[in-house]
């Protein structure tokens, strides 16, 4: 990215945050030439940056990232880089100072944290350095006795620039002071130049440096959303299914009756599939057949029938009024409700009597169905957006509208990928100029560069590949990718399970199986889902190597009996409980950025950490679902913060026992057990001899037997 260089030699800052210290704008083009590509101190390679700064890079409100550069300068003076943050209005904040993340590399970089949501800005500035320069050379030179009262006058300017610029007059005294010390030939040299060198000259020069030379990147975009977009525990449900012996087809007032269980668990957002009329044409029969019958309910995918379309809810729900009942109270309980969206029609759609036009059309006239390759959805019908976009823009927009009207804040949109990025990128940018607290969610199970890229143009949250990645290499490579550069406009949500997946690790891993993908889930990313079910290990797949459900609730009602499975014992939901309670008391882990992954001497054993602030996790869990695994796990100390022989207690906050782990520690986990570790926390209980065996907790939720 070019650099801009605002001043040659600007007096010392009056601020921390002057508008002569790389707030101001270029210099006219030289008489001698055109500009150049880099400023007088090169300020390369800004990162986050987004589509080369044509998109936002993105954070929530109190969200910690790193921005970095690479800064150099010619020769051997010292440089120096800070980040300059402006808010939506324009207003600079207090400058952060960058330090060199790894000697001899030129990479500066510094952690900030967003503030209010809205579109901010940030820029990189680089600066000489003429006083840490003065300082280098005067180190060396006074004790060889070389250019004595030379050097010391030159550092006594540089400090009454210095001076000049300190707005506190406590503060400018200090280092006057150290002026009058450098000037004093009556001390020794050597005195002399350790006045000029204490902590309290550091401490004003810190906030107040003298700058020269200062150049700054261009300003890069920095779109701050809410925290939801990035933090919350999702559970998706079909109200149809919450029905009663007398009337099996649930309602919206008989689907509030399960709000409060998903509640209690600890969910932040109660996600719905599609809730519109379903068509009758082609309608899908049980298992996915093509033989309905006429007590079928139709997959809620299959959008519209004379009883309307996207703008309409299905009759046998209840009315628009009974959603809106829906929302408030899942509202009353602390719930968020997300809405399915999905752009397609059934054959009865209004649509396709009013805009014919926005459907593909064969050679013999027919409207065409949606098709996957062997799979076929003739009940389903495709829009051609290449048609009419401006119309299918605006009708779009309206229907989210309509339904944010009645309360509903997030959307979760349905195959995003097999639409036109340029739609998603202008209908998200209408919603969110006027709502930006509106949330998207991308479910695009695709290629990553599809993926990426609907993350890049404004989707808040993406689904990901989490299902399909079970072995150890598997998930800390995607991890560490997707907390990597990817964070900056990418937030995945780790759906456990979907409708569509029912991965062959949970088919044949069983309970333990679901066990540890939970734990995996809820502590890999801040943001997880289950869909319901999950809670009683429901596994049963269609046929052998297939991810489809046996008797699927995407063609059917699906009754459970959640009291007999809370009564026997047999559901994960104390479980589900534990990890969202841990989630909300640790913020560590509602953060993504940053996750370390430590080594562990069996590839069936995942170790990984993740910090924010003094807080940290450790994460332990056995990847065998059939298989006790023992292992050594070694710790990389400092990154939990810690010194490389340090020893310190950990609480496990599922079963609340607490250790003593140093840098290596053992570990015996039965099928589906996990340790959920906080570092440096204890429960007030005496700690175990480090080497001694801990019994397997009783705990029927989570299987293990952590030890020292």
């Amino acid at each position: 990215m070019p650099a801009k260089h605002h001043s040659s030699s600007p007096p010392a800052p009056s601020t921390p945050t002057p508008p002569e210290r790389g707030v101001g704008t270029s210099p006219p083009p030289s008489p001698a030439g055109p500009a150049t590509a880099v400023g007088r101190i090169p300020v390369l390679d800004v990162r986050p940056m987004v589509r080369e700064g044509r998109r936002p890079a993105k954070a929530v409100t109190g969200e910690t990232f790193e921005i970095s550069a690479t800064v150099f300068r010619e020769g051997h003076d010292a440089t120096a880089a800070n980040v300059v943050l402006k808010d939506p209005e324009g207003r600079p904040g207090p400058f952060t100072p960058m330090r060199e993340l790894a000697p001899g590399t030129d990479r500066w970089g510094a952690a900030v944290t967003a503030g209010e949501p809205g579109l901010w800005t940030y820029t990189v500035e680089a600066w000489g350095d003429p006083v840490t320069t003065w300082r280098h050379h005067a180190q060396i030179k006074i004790p060889a006795g070389m250019d004595i009262e030379i050097v010391l006058e030159e550092g006594a300017r540089l400090y009454e620039r210095a001076a000049a610029g300190v707005p506190e007059s406590g503060s400018r005294k200090v280092l006057l002071a150290a002026v009058d010390a450098l000037r004093d030939e009556g001390r020794p040299a050597a005195s002399r130049l350790a006045a000029a060198l204490t902590p309290e000259v550091d401490a004003v020069l810190a906030r107040h440096p003298l700058r020269e030379l200062v150049t700054s990147s261009d300003p890069l975009p920095l779109l701050v959303e809410r925290e939801r977009a990035l933090y919350g525990a999702w559970y998706e449900f079909f109200p149809r299914s919450e029905g009663t012996p007398a009337q099996p087809h649930g309602t919206f007032d008989t689907a509030a009756r399960r709000l409060p269980a998903i509640a209690a668990m600890g969910f932040d957002v109660v996600y719905l599939p599609p809730i519109h009329p379903i068509g009758t044409t082609f309608r899908k029969g049980p298992n996915n057949t093509l033989d309905a019958g006429p007590d079928d309910v139709g997959v809620p995918w299959a959008i519209g029938s004379p009883e309307g379309g996207h703008d309409a809810v299905h009759p046998r729900l209840g009315t628009l009024e009974d959603f809106a009942r829906f929302v408030t109270r899942a509202a009353a309980l602390g719930l968020e409700v997300a809405l399915d969206f999905a752009l397609q029609c059934s054959p009865d759609h209004p649509w396709v009597h009013k805009h014919p036009e926005w459907f593909h059309h064969r050679p013999d006239g027919s409207i065409a169905y949606a098709e996957n390759p062997p799979k076929k959805y003739q009940d389903i019908y495709p829009i051609a957006f290449d048609a009419d976009l401006d119309g299918l823009i605006t009708e779009t927009v309206r229907v989210l509208r309509h339904w944010m009207k009645l309360g509903v804040r997030i959307f979760r949109v349905d195959n995003p990928h097999t639409k036109p990025v340029v739609f998603w990128e202008r209908v998200i940018g209408e919603i969110n100029r006027t709502d930006p607290d509106v949330i998207f969610l991308a479910e695009a199970f695709t290629r990553p560069a599809m993926m990426h890229t609907l993350a890049q143009i404004g989707f808040q949250q993406s689904y990901t590949y989490f299902t399909w990645r079970t072995t150890k290499g598997e998930l800390t490579d995607y991890l560490t990718e997707l907390s990597g550069d990817a964070a900056s406009y990418m937030r995945p949500n780790l759906f456990a399970n979907t409708p569509d997946i029912l991965h062959a690790y949970l088919q044949h891993g069983g309970r333990p199986a679901f066990e540890v993908r939970a734990v995996l889930a809820a502590t890999l990313s801040p943001t997880w889902g289950i869909y319901s079910g999950y809670e009683l290990c429901e596994n049963t797949p269609l046929r052998e190597g297939s991810e489809e459900y046996l008797d699927s609730e995407k063609y059917q009602l699906r009754t459970r009996d959640w009291e007999t499975a809370e009564r026997q014992g047999t559901t994960l939901s104390p479980l589900i409980t534990q990890l969202n309670t841990i989630r909300r008391e640790n913020p560590a882990l509602r953060q993504l950025r940053d996750i370390h992954f430590h080594h562990a001497d069996k590839e069936e054993v995942i170790a990984y950490s993740k910090r924010h602030g003094s807080n940290t996790v450790l994460v332990v869990a056995n990847l065998d679902p059939h298989h006790t695994q023992e292992a050594t796990v070694s710790l990389n100390m400092p990154q939990l913060g810690l010194n490389r022989h340090e020893s310190v207690p950990v609480r496990d906050e599922l079963t609340g026992e607490t250790y003593q782990w140093g840098s290596a520690n053992y570990v015996r986990l039965e099928p589906g057990g996990a340790h959920v570790l906080v570092v440096g926390r204890t429960s007030g209980s005496e700690l175990p001899d480090e080497h001694s065996r801990v019994p397997r907790p009783s705990s029927p939720s989570i299987g293990g037997s952590p030890t020292t």
